[in-house]
């Protein structure tokens, strides 16, 4: 076995024992480089690899801190994925298209006890529960359910959910948006889903449930965002 593979399988069997739990620092480049006797270049690949998986998130300067992942009962053949966090506004304003956002809820609620895990927050803690159907061209496109911690995303305001909260957190929050893990799934909407997206009834949607996490490893969004038939999911993955 190739040993920065070693190093891989011994990181990742502590990170999910507990012995590095959720948000903890690993040891730095230079004492990985020590406990397991091998160069700087096989760390830094052992840790890119781990980074990939969506264990651990890299910060410049600061060094290497673990996620909180969270078990899900998908299918066994379910594929969590990670990649570029792109918001809706930006993906679709890319394009060349205009974009809308109806909001119907924007409360503070005690949230879930599934999204309470996922969030990694009390079940009697308090979040963001915002409700939106986003247009593109004036054609509904997607209807999604957030809750976000209100200590993690601080005040959060309705002109922000009405554009892009993903620059709101960046650009007013200074926080650094790093991964999501995602499962996806087709559903069947309810009959408020099909009236407010336009769908007729027997239409499937294609559902997206979403943690995403800051680079230090804390989550700050639980999502589910249901898309109409055409929506297309792209990923790229890597070995």
């Amino acid at each position: 076995m190739l040993k920065y593979q070693i190093v891989i399988d011994d990181l990742r069997l502590a990170i999910k024992n507990g012995t590095y739990p959720a948000y903890s620092q690993l040891p730095s480049v230079s004492k990985l480089c020590e406990q397991y006797e091998v160069s700087k270049i096989t760390i830094n690949k052992a840790l890119g690899e781990l980074e990939a998986q969506g264990l651990i998130s890299r910060r410049r300067g600061s060094g290497s801190f673990v996620k909180k992942v969270e078990t899900s009962s998908a299918a066994p053949d379910a594929n969590d994925t990670s990649g570029q966090m792109t918001g809706f506004l930006a993906e679709h304003q890319a394009r060349g298209e205009s974009v809308r956002t109806e909001v119907y809820d924007f409360s503070v609620v005690r949230p879930p006890h599934h999204v309470a895990e996922a969030l990694d927050v009390d079940d009697d803690s308090f979040t963001y529960h915002v409700c939106r159907v986003r247009r593109a061209n004036d054609i509904p496109r997607v209807i999604e359910y957030t809750y976000m911690p209100i200590d993690v995303v601080t005040d959060l305001k309705l002109k922000n959910v009405q554009t892009s909260i993903y620059s709101f957190i960046e650009k007013d929050l200074g926080l650094k948006i790093a991964s999501a893990h995602r499962v996806i799934r087709a559903v069947m909407p309810s009959a408020e889903e099909r009236k407010r997206l336009n769908v007729p009834e027997g239409e499937p949607l294609l559902e997206v449930e979403q943690v995403g996490y800051l680079d230090d490893g804390r989550p700050f969004e639980y999502s589910v965002s249901r898309h109409v038939h055409d929506y297309e999911f792209h990923s790229i993955s890597t070995k």
